[in-house]
Formats: structure tokens, sequence, C-alpha cells
């Protein structure tokens, strides 16, 4: 089976777009600013993507609703930073990051628990019925939606970042965000995590061969149904986890932030390849330095961009830059 060392010509995307990038923008210093922020928009997308590129890739359910856990995570930590302003408004970052960290935790906590509910009671009837999934997906999103509305209120909910993560570290003459920073090192992580995971383990050795076999791995006795739950509920949890990255990122929520996001994240997974971690990290990146870049140079194409990128990169590989078959 060809492997991930063989195929090293996706990999030179992001370089090469960054290099392409900095005589247009005129400036050093004015291209490390975009490049960080595209990296820092990239690596939050990725997490919100990651989750989504399990479940479609994997899974081969087009959960349309993944929104509503992105928007669900978001308000939820909003609850618990809400409660732990000593923490949020000090200055030190340490005592800013406990107060983040727990949030996160419990917004992928309930993410996961709502993900569970979503697969049993709404995805799990129209199993191998895209057109199904896609109608009742996002149905379930519209109720989740308005049941964040009836606990939140419908209004816009200002999430500040803590204050310790505000402002920016001066390099040279560009100035990179601290908040950034963080995400680039929390998408980091994910990526690490995920990639051993499925590469390294035995949970994700049946994972990948339930994908290619399923009733072959079920004939040796694993219940291989229960494992797919179990993705179902990680790609939910992570949707909670990229809902909490992205609102501080936006520093306000609404209850449709979700779905505002949901193009982008399709766009994302297409690009990579369903079901590949490194190919959806590739494509988050790819998005979100084009996004900023085309921001600072051409501003009214800015909502176009990440359309063009995907056409681009789908005429060169119709399955995008890492199809499942061959990125594991």
């Amino acid at each position: 089976m060809k492997t991930l060392d063989f195929d090293w010509k996706p990999l030179l995307l992001v370089p090469v777009l960054a290099l392409v990038a900095l005589p247009l923008t005129g400036s050093f210093s004015t291209w490390l600013t975009l490049t960080v922020a595209g990296l820092a928009m990239g690596m939050i997308v990725f997490i919100i993507a990651s989750g989504l590129t399990l479940v479609f890739g994997l899974m081969d359910v087009l959960n349309f609703g993944h929104g509503v856990f992105i928007a669900l995570g978001a308000f939820v930590a909003s609850a618990v930073l809400g409660g732990m302003g000593d923490w949020t408004g000090s200055q030190e970052v340490w005592r800013n990051l406990v107060a983040v960290f727990p949030a996160m935790l419990v917004a992928m906590a309930v993410a996961g628990a709502i993900g569970l509910a979503f697969e049993r009671f709404i995805v799990r009837p129209v199993y191998g019925q895209h057109l199904k999934q896609i109608l009742i997906t996002m149905g379930g999103m519209i109720i989740g939606e308005e049941l964040i509305k009836v606990i939140w209120g419908p209004g816009q909910i200002p999430l500040p970042l803590p204050d310790g993560l505000r402002g920016s570290l001066l390099v040279g003459d560009a100035a990179i965000s601290k908040y950034r920073l963080l995400a680039v090192a929390v998408g980091l992580v994910v990526f690490g995590v995920l990639a051993w995971t499925l590469a390294r383990t035995k949970i994700g050795l049946l994972i990948r061969a339930g994908v290619q076999d399923r009733e072959m791995v079920e004939s040796l006795g694993y219940r291989i149904g229960r494992l797919f739950i179990g993705v179902f509920v990680v790609g939910s949890a992570l949707a909670g986890l990229g809902g909490v990255m992205w609102g501080l990122f936006q520093q306000n929520l609404i209850p449709q932030m979700g779905a505002q996001v949901n193009v982008l994240i399709f766009i994302v997974i297409i690009i990579g390849g369903l079901g590949s971690t490194t190919g959806a990290l590739i494509g988050a990146l790819l998005v979100g330095l084009m996004t900023n870049y085309t921001g600072f140079l051409l501003p009214v194409a800015t909502q176009f961009a990440s359309i063009v990128l995907m056409v681009a990169v789908l005429l060169w590989r119709p399955q995008g830059v890492y199809p499942v078959a061959s990125s594991r």
C-alpha cells in the first residue's frame, strides 16, 4: 500500500503558497504577520474539520448537523469561562490557561455526549442513505440551534479573550498574536494524537480495517458498530473543541455560528481527501493562508478564494491531496 512517506508533493503546497505570497505582500513583516495568522486560522479550522473528516470519511455519514456541536462547544465554554473571572482577568498566561483548558474539556464532554444521542436517534436510522442523512442531520442542526437559543438566548454573546492572551508578540517588525500561537499549538497536539491513534494503535487498526471490510472484522469477533459510534462521539467532541477555539478567535457567539463555517469545513475535507487526517490538516492550512492573503491583497475576492483553491486542487487530484486509501 502506498504510504505518506512516498507521497511528498502535497506537503509542499503550504510552503509554496506562502512563498508565492511573499513578494506580493510588499514587506517581510506584513507577510510574516499574515502567514502566522493564516496558519492559526487553519489550525482552528482543522480542529473543527478533523471530527467531520473522521465521521464522513471513515463512517460514510454525511453529517450536515456537525455545526451544532461547534456552536454548543462555544456556548458551553462561555458559561465555564464566565464563572472563572478571577482566572481569565489575570495578566498571567498560565492562569488564563488554567481557565481555558477546563472550558475546552467541558465543551468536548458535553458535545461528545450530545453527539452520542445525535447518532443514536438521528443518524443511526439512516445509515447508508445519503440523501436522508443530509435532510435529517440538517433538521437536527436546526433543532439544536433553537435549543441553544432557548438556553442562552437568540442574541449575540461576547466571548472575550482572557487578558493574558490578548495582544501580540513582536518578532522584528511583525506582530504575532498570542492567541494565534496557542491555536497553532492546540492544533498540532490534536493532529499528533489523531495521527498516532489511527496509525499506531489497535483501535486505529480496527477502524481502518472496518472501513475496508466491515464484515471480515465483525467475523473476527470485533463489534465494529460500537467502534464507529465511538468515532462519531470523538468527532462531535472535536467539533466542540473547535467551537471553543473559533469562538475565542471571533470573540463573539451566535447560535448559527456552526452553520456559518459548515461550507468552509466541507471545502477542507474535500481538498484533503475524505477520511484523511493529514489531508485535512493540509487543506485547512491552505484555506487559512489563502483567506488571509486574499483578504489583504484583494478583499473583494475573499469569499471566493477557498472555492477557487478547492477547484485548483481537485483539477490536480480529483480525490483530494491524500485520498484515504493511500494516506493510511
